[in-house]
């Protein structure tokens, strides 16, 4: 059994982190360490880690190597203490269904399946489920992915073997683009084609503010990945088209 590094970054995140801790301690695939960062907690949130950390040798807590106020900054510490061969991510606030990881790990089997990821179910900051299912394509490669983020970044999970690990760029939709950066590699990415993970819908959270992350997006394609002017407007019709449908989910 592999080792998986599972990386938490945390910030102010006492109402919901027991939860998230909880749903990796119950993973029935039990080879894991859960690296939770924490990044400028002022509430309560690192003494509720340290008691997980009493109690299970597998969870630990560290200070996040620099701040930024986005979350590039404590998963790269994560990405920099992680000793597992596949690296994964899970927020604060969000919860894994407990065969996740038993579910993903077998995939990477096939040498050409670099990312394995899943379909995740949207609940609403109290926890309420409506059966609200954001489904991915069964299959991934670079063209794809740039027409919009298919992989939610709580389900992802990638082989430091074949990709090594990835350093997160400090920019906003940070995930995509690492994901992106990873399957410009050459390899695949493939969908368990279940749900595995339950992602929390925040009334502060920046997936409310649709014309900032329409922004984003542009930026990444013209002054990250430099695509032509042409290229990026194709892909970004795409990412409009398939954000809307996501959304309204």
């Amino acid at each position: 059994m592999p080792l998986v590094s599972i990386i938490m970054p945390a910030h102010n995140s006492e109402r919901f982190i027991g939860m998230a801790i909880d749903s990796v301690i119950a993973q029935t695939y039990t080879h894991w360490e859960l690296i939770v960062v924490n990044d400028s907690s002022t509430d309560r949130t690192c003494e509720i880690v340290r008691q997980y950390e009493q109690r299970d040798k597998r969870i630990s807590l560290h200070d996040a190597d620099y701040h930024n106020g986005m979350p590039s900054a404590p998963r790269n510490t994560g990405v920099r203490l992680a000793k597992g061969r596949f690296i994964s991510f899970l927020d604060s606030d969000d919860i894994w269904a407990s065969t996740k990881l038993a579910e993903q790990v077998p995939l990477f089997e096939d040498d050409k399946v670099v990312v394995v990821y899943s379909n995740y179910e949207k609940m609403d900051e109290e926890g309420h489920r409506n059966n609200r299912i954001v489904r991915a394509p069964r299959r991934l490669n670079y063209a794809i992915l740039l027409r919009g983020n298919a992989i939610g970044n709580l389900t992802g999970i990638y082989d430091t073997q074949k990709v090594g690990k990835v350093k997160i760029k400090d920019i906003h939709h940070e995930d995509y683009v690492m994901w992106l950066e990873i399957l410009s590699k050459g390899g695949i990415g493939l969908n368990t084609n279940t749900s595995t993970a339950l992602y929390r819908l925040s009334k502060t959270g920046v997936s409310r503010h649709k014309q900032r992350l329409l922004t984003w997006q542009w930026h990444i394609y013209r002054n990250i990945i430099h695509l032509s002017v042409a290229q990026s407007v194709k892909y970004y019709l795409f990412y409009a088209y398939y954000g809307l449908k996501k959304y309204l989910i």
